[in-house]
């Protein structure tokens, strides 16, 4: 099949990559000229594991241009997959999208199928079947496809998705969607079909179910804290009952990135518009905002003033294998600690060139681990690379001006931190004395 991506961010080029690895054509289009350049160079403009490397496999049934007028004539699928940012007021800027939808209806030589790729409001088709029949003398049939990928596993979830979620009420976009996915569900995972509401309301389901879970987990390993209570042991208690998964139930410095927090917004605000309050989601959203602080709390409590401390910084974005740094913690972590008057050092495996971008503030960026921890009075674990879990903590007492660790992932143990010297703070779990220990 040909198709084409009208957008070339994260999730419009891992889906244009990932369908043309699969056999299909694909037309990339963005208005972004130099992002199209690097693409036509080989370059890639975001990192994601794997990404590179399938798209040099898949770069002859690729094509990268600015030229939406073509893309929408040659093509009958068209995915839109550009951005859907947060307004002040919580809801989404579907500004973007609206330009697209325009453009297709201006260009289009005969009938087309849009599919809604990026993550739009409840009731987005209704309004585009709307206006595409004002606007259009073809017929526009809207389709709702939203992803579920997760950034630094993006390729492996889009290549073997747990399932794909498809609204439409055409039993011909039904079998096109079918054709377009059929290399990736040959394990037996399920196209589910169902309403363009119903598809709409789905990723926003997931989303914020999983930012519940993760405010759920932090808002207990506050109150582990405080009860002497250790919650890696409270989670493994409660996630034992069959009845709950335990995934995303880990406690950290709070959830980031580009969808959490935006579409838990997003959602809230839905709900108001319908004068249904989403009070749990809701909850979760202001419970998140809290935990992104948590750490620094931690470590002022520790020094009482920080005013002329060093602090070293391992890890600035949101999550490992990205290098993405939209709604990160460590945003929030060095305004406070650069407000409060405090020295930053910062090392992140990747992240060089996307936090100096993301962090308004005056911060040294480190080429080595070492470079941040150096002459510092303490240490900030803020994101979990895998180069962190095991280091050598001989040097790293060493470097440190301070044996202080303050981990915001609950990287390292208590005890062994405690019995190598370490002034040791982490989230919901105790530093067991010798005699609690036996």
């Amino acid at each position: 099949m040909e198709i084409s991506v009208i957008g070339t961010g994260y999730v419009g080029l891992v889906a244009g990559v990932c369908f043309a690895d699969a056999g299909h054509k694909v037309h990339c289009v963005d208005r972004d000229e130099n992002k199209i350049k690097q693409l036509n160079d080989g370059g890639v403009p975001i990192y994601e594991p794997g990404l590179e490397d399938i798209l040099r496999t898949a770069k002859k049934r690729l094509t990268f241009s600015t030229d939406i007028k073509k893309a929408i004539e040659d093509t009958e699928v068209i995915f839109i997959a550009v951005g859907t940012p947060e307004k002040e007021d919580g809801s989404a800027d579907m500004g973007p999208t609206q330009k697209v939808v325009e453009s297709i209806c201006q260009f289009a030589n005969g009938p087309k199928k849009i599919v809604l790729k990026s993550t739009v409001p409840i009731g987005t088709a209704k309004y585009f079947k709307g206006f595409c029949k004002e606007h259009s003398k073809f017929e526009m049939t809207i389709i709702n496809n939203p992803e579920f990928l997760k950034e630094g596993a993006a390729i492996d979830d889009f290549l073997k998705p747990d399932r794909v979620v498809i609204g439409t009420d055409s039993e011909d976009a039904r079998e096109s969607m079918r054709e377009l996915y059929a290399p990736f569900v040959k394990n037996g995972n399920p196209i589910l079909f169902m309403s363009n509401a119903s598809a709409e309301m789905t990723k926003y389901a997931a989303n914020a179910f999983l930012s519940v879970k993760i405010s759920f987990v932090n808002e207990l390993a506050k109150l582990a804290d405080q009860v002497g209570a250790d919650i890696d042991e409270v989670r493994k208690g409660f996630t034992s009952d069959n009845r709950i998964n335990p995934a995303f139930f880990y406690p950290g410095v709070g959830y980031g990135g580009s969808c959490f927090p935006k579409d838990v917004k997003a959602l809230v605000y839905t709900g108001k518009e319908n004068k249904i309050p989403m009070s749990v989601v809701d909850a979760a959203d202001q419970v998140n905002d809290l935990q992104k602080t948590l750490l620094f709390e931690k470590l002022l409590s520790h020094f009482g003033d920080i005013k002329g401390k060093t602090i070293g910084i391992w890890g600035l974005s949101f999550k490992p294998r990205t290098d993405d740094m939209r709604e990160a913690p460590s945003i929030y972590i060095i305004e406070k600690l650069v407000q409060a008057g405090a020295n930053v050092k910062a090392y992140d495996p990747v992240a060089h060139e996307t936090a100096p971008q993301a962090i308004p503030h005056n911060f040294e960026l480190c080429d080595h681990p070492d470079q941040a921890i150096e002459n510092s009075d303490a240490l900030m674990l803020i994101t979990e690379w895998n180069e962190f879990r095991s280091p050598d903590f001989d040097k790293m007492k060493r470097l440190l001006k301070e044996p202080n660790v303050f981990d915001g992932r609950n990287v390292y143990n208590p005890n062994k931190m405690k019995d190598m010297g370490f002034n040791y703070f982490c989230i919901g779990r105790q530093v067991l004395t010798q005699k609690e220990n036996h």
